[in-house]
């Protein structure tokens, strides 16, 4: 024989696997898989008995398979429901977190709200009498604005502290001037006067400094911790991309179609595909940390002097003090104010409140313990949970895959996407922008998700705002979740944005190492009797033979 002829049969020999599992002459069975699969819920019709050729896949390896396109699909969309339940489940955690401490906080500061009205409810009426009774309602009206201004009415606090002392002077004035006819027009002019002549002492204005410090802050804080559990909440509902459903499935269950089911996903090899999924989330992470460093700055303002429990347990006090500030000097005031505004006209009752009031003697306020322990621990509490979800977005990826990975010493056993082997890629950065030659996860870094674009500018609006808050300026707000669109910002929709061309790394960059060729996406049609590929190159090398002869 011609040493070409027995060289043509010798490669035939050696190229022509059997039907199966590749070089035995039995196929392999599927009942693993069809145990698994009807374990999902999935019906067994058209699962096979035993491995086929491959060629139908369009994610998984083509190779020999049990799994049909239907099964392959079935298997992509569960994939996806699972991932998207994990996402939501840790969101779910980290947003019941926040929830949690945004109760024990708010319930907290409104208990002190309680307290404090409590305290000047039952101290007033023994030492001011029927001035206190006669004008209830303009101290209740102080406590019911100071909650109004909490809960994120558009209340301006210096105004209601203001129309707090305009109130009370004018029903102080009048009390104690009961023989006087006193009209509007002359309260006016007595209000002109106050405002040099300062009947409260300093009080009003060392009390409106306290006051809007600690109720800005607070109210800052708790729309701080209510907004970023918003932006958990929506970000987590944002279903994955269908490349990402591909790299997902790949990962998940393709081991199942390759027969290699208790092979675990290679560390890093899940980190590729979790960090593109996961990479408009983790573009979050600036202005997420920007958020709980600026809610950990506000938070300081509880503590101390100034702190929330000791400025408001101390509001009826500093009231008393200034009321009897006025009792004191009310002669003089009002000498001052009859030469301003004129003598007012007789006409009155001959008794005045005032004189009630200063034969019961001044009113006092006994001390409230401040809980000062319980809001330290609360503030603690607080602080330690808002350094811990500073690193949320980005350490998500890693969250996810540490219950699913293989461990370092399964590392060359491990899957890889294409077989049970060590996987070379290199692990890629955070965020969009780093994903350009994520070997895992085909994304457009050009076209990021614009409901986490709101959402990153939700959280630049609340830090501007608790800056502002701990520097003590009032702020406003109006709910901005639907009007950040960013009209001219070159920013647009999925549904008007064309499509265009992936953003593909240079050429000149330095080739990558895979652990296993680079999988071919092309999809082959598999003919009716599914013949081996192997099969062609047997017949080709007969031809071969023939000519030669």
């Amino acid at each position: 024989m011609d040493f070409p002829v027995f060289m043509a049969l010798l490669i035939c020999a050696l190229t022509v696997p059997g039907f199966g599992d590749m070089g035995s002459g039995k196929a392999q069975s599927c009942s693993d898989i069809r145990q698994f699969y009807n374990g999902k819920g999935f019906s067994l019709n058209g699962v096979p008995q035993s491995e086929i050729s491959g060629e139908h896949l369009r994610i998984c390896p083509q190779g020999y398979t049990c799994c049909t396109s239907v099964m392959e699909d079935s298997l992509s969309n569960l994939s996806r429901t699972e991932m998207e339940g994990l996402i939501r489940d840790a969101g779910r955690a980290l947003q019941a977190s926040l929830n949690g401490q945004y109760k024990v906080f708010d319930g907290y500061l409104l208990e002190l709200l309680n307290r404090s009205e409590g305290i000047l409810q039952q101290s007033y009426p023994p030492a001011l009498g029927s001035l206190y009774i006669q004008n209830t309602r303009v101290f209740s009206d102080l406590y019911t604005e100071l909650r109004r201004y909490y809960r994120g009415s558009n209340v301006n606090i210096e105004e209601a502290l203001n129309e707090f002392w305009a109130r009370l002077l004018e029903r102080m004035f009048k009390g104690a001037n009961g023989r006087y006819l006193i009209g509007d027009d002359y309260l006016e002019c007595v209000s002109k006067q106050s405002e040099t002549l300062r009947p409260f002492g300093d009080t009003p204005r060392d009390l409106k400094l306290k006051v809007t410090r600690t109720f800005v802050a607070a109210r800052s804080f708790v729309q701080g911790l209510v907004i970023s559990g918003e932006v958990v909440r929506k970000v987590s509902q944002v279903p994955l991309s269908p490349e990402c459903m591909r790299a997902i499935m790949k990962m998940t269950y393709c081991p199942h179609c390759r027969g290699v089911a208790t092979a675990r996903p290679c560390a890093n090899y899940c980190a590729n595909v979790l960090k593109g999924c996961l990479a408009n989330q983790a573009d979050l992470d600036t202005e997420w940390r920007n958020l709980a460093d600026a809610m950990l700055q506000v938070s300081n303002r509880f503590e101390g002097v100034s702190s929330v429990d000791v400025v408001l347990l101390s509001l009826p006090t500093h009231i008393s003090e200034a009321i009897t500030t006025m009792m004191d000097n009310i002669d003089t005031f009002n000498n001052k104010v009859f030469q301003a505004c004129g003598n007012p006209r007789e006409g009155g009752t001959s008794s005045t409140g005032l004189e009630e009031v200063k034969r019961r003697g001044k009113v006092t306020v006994e001390d409230s313990p401040t809980s000062g322990a319980r809001l330290e621990k609360l503030v603690s509490d607080v602080s330690r949970r808002l350094r811990d979800m500073q690193p949320y977005w980005v350490s998500l990826p890693s969250t996810l895959c540490s219950d699913r990975v293989a461990t370092r010493a399964q590392a060359d056993k491990c899957w890889n996407g294409m077989a049970r082997a060590r996987y070379l890629p290199e692990v890629m950065g955070d965020g969009l922008a780093s994903q350009i030659n994520n070997p895992e996860v085909e994304i457009d870094i050009t076209k990021p998700d614009m409901t986490i674009r709101q959402q990153i500018m939700q959280l630049k609006i609340m830090t501007n705002r608790l800056k502002n808050a701990f520097n003590g300026n009032d702020v406003d707000f109006q709910d901005t979740s639907d009007d950040v669109s960013g009209s001219g910002s070159g920013m647009c929709t999925d549904e008007n944005c064309p499509r265009g061309p992936r953003l593909m790394a240079p050429s000149t960059d330095r080739p990558k190492v895979y652990a296993y060729p680079p999988e071919n996406k092309k999809v082959v049609k598999a003919s009716a009797d599914h013949n081996l590929p192997s099969i062609a190159l047997y017949l080709l090398s007969l031809v071969m033979l023939l000519l030669r002869r």
